[in-house]
Protein backbone atom coordinates (compact mmCIF):
# COMPACT_ATOMS: atom_id res chain seq x y z
CA UNK A 1 0.00 0.00 0.00
CA UNK A 2 0.87 3.37 -0.92
CA UNK A 3 1.42 6.36 1.56
CA UNK A 4 -1.61 7.45 -0.77
CA UNK A 5 -3.95 5.26 0.01
CA UNK A 6 -3.07 4.94 3.47
CA UNK A 7 -3.89 8.74 3.80
CA UNK A 8 -7.06 7.61 2.10
CA UNK A 9 -8.25 5.35 4.10
CA UNK A 10 -7.80 7.40 7.53
CA UNK A 11 -9.46 10.54 5.77
CA UNK A 12 -12.13 7.81 4.91
CA UNK A 13 -12.62 6.65 8.18
CA UNK A 14 -12.31 10.10 10.11
CA UNK A 15 -14.93 10.99 7.45
CA UNK A 16 -17.01 8.13 8.82
CA UNK A 17 -16.58 8.48 12.52
CA UNK A 18 -17.41 12.18 12.44
CA UNK A 19 -20.62 11.47 10.53
CA UNK A 20 -21.30 8.59 12.92
CA UNK A 21 -20.40 10.77 15.98
CA UNK A 22 -22.73 14.14 14.20
CA UNK A 23 -25.56 11.95 13.62
CA UNK A 24 -25.53 10.23 17.43
CA UNK A 25 -24.51 13.92 19.19
CA UNK A 26 -27.97 14.92 16.84
CA UNK A 27 -30.03 11.92 18.49
CA UNK A 28 -29.16 13.05 21.67
CA UNK A 29 -29.49 16.34 21.86
CA UNK A 30 -32.13 16.76 19.70
CA UNK A 31 -35.31 18.70 21.05
CA UNK A 32 -37.98 16.57 21.86
CA UNK A 33 -41.57 17.51 21.53
CA UNK A 34 -43.20 19.50 24.50
CA UNK A 35 -44.88 16.24 25.80
CA UNK A 36 -41.92 13.88 26.11
CA UNK A 37 -39.86 16.87 27.36
CA UNK A 38 -41.92 17.18 30.07
CA UNK A 39 -42.29 13.31 30.97
CA UNK A 40 -38.62 13.48 31.33
CA UNK A 41 -38.47 16.34 33.24
CA UNK A 42 -41.00 14.56 35.61
CA UNK A 43 -39.03 11.20 35.27
CA UNK A 44 -35.53 13.37 36.88
CA UNK A 45 -37.39 15.37 39.48
CA UNK A 46 -39.25 12.34 41.00
CA UNK A 47 -36.08 10.58 40.86
CA UNK A 48 -33.87 13.56 42.71
CA UNK A 49 -36.64 13.54 45.21
CA UNK A 50 -36.06 9.78 46.06
CA UNK A 51 -32.50 10.03 46.05
CA UNK A 52 -32.45 12.87 48.54
CA UNK A 53 -35.78 12.07 49.95
CA UNK A 54 -33.72 12.09 53.32
CA UNK A 55 -32.11 15.88 53.27
CA UNK A 56 -35.34 17.26 52.02
CA UNK A 57 -37.11 15.97 54.78
CA UNK A 58 -34.56 17.15 57.29
CA UNK A 59 -34.67 20.48 55.83
CA UNK A 60 -38.32 20.12 56.28
CA UNK A 61 -38.26 19.62 59.83
CA UNK A 62 -35.46 22.23 60.45
CA UNK A 63 -37.56 24.83 58.75
CA UNK A 64 -40.93 24.24 60.68
CA UNK A 65 -38.81 24.35 63.96
CA UNK A 66 -37.57 27.26 63.27
CA UNK A 67 -41.01 28.69 62.43
CA UNK A 68 -42.30 27.23 65.24
CA UNK A 69 -39.57 29.07 67.48
CA UNK A 70 -40.74 32.82 65.59
CA UNK A 71 -44.51 31.89 66.01
CA UNK A 72 -43.69 30.91 70.21
CA UNK A 73 -41.60 34.67 70.16
CA UNK A 74 -43.70 36.46 68.77
CA UNK A 75 -46.41 35.23 70.75
CA UNK A 76 -44.21 35.80 73.58
CA UNK A 77 -43.47 39.34 72.65
CA UNK A 78 -47.37 39.96 71.73
CA UNK A 79 -48.80 39.05 75.03
CA UNK A 80 -46.16 41.47 76.55
CA UNK A 81 -47.02 44.26 74.82
CA UNK A 82 -50.68 43.80 75.52
CA UNK A 83 -49.73 43.68 79.12
CA UNK A 84 -47.86 46.75 78.70
CA UNK A 85 -50.65 48.15 76.95
CA UNK A 86 -53.00 47.60 79.74
CA UNK A 87 -51.02 48.39 81.99
CA UNK A 88 -50.71 51.70 81.12
CA UNK A 89 -54.42 52.00 80.39
CA UNK A 90 -55.31 50.69 83.89
CA UNK A 91 -52.79 53.40 85.10
CA UNK A 92 -53.89 56.27 83.12
CA UNK A 93 -57.91 55.29 84.09
CA UNK A 94 -56.64 55.61 87.61
CA UNK A 95 -54.80 58.91 86.90
CA UNK A 96 -58.27 60.01 85.10
CA UNK A 97 -60.13 58.60 88.55
CA UNK A 98 -58.21 60.43 90.98
CA UNK A 99 -58.35 63.84 89.07
CA UNK A 100 -62.06 63.47 89.41
CA UNK A 101 -62.12 62.26 92.84
CA UNK A 102 -61.37 65.79 93.79
CA UNK A 103 -64.28 68.15 94.66
CA UNK A 104 -63.97 71.61 93.10
CA UNK A 105 -66.71 72.92 95.31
Amino acid sequence: MSKEDNSSIGFGLGLLAGVLGGIAAGILFAPCPGEEMRDKVKDTVCDLAEKYSPEVQEAKKQALESIDLLKYNLEKQYKKFASMLKSKKMRRAKELEDINDYDFN
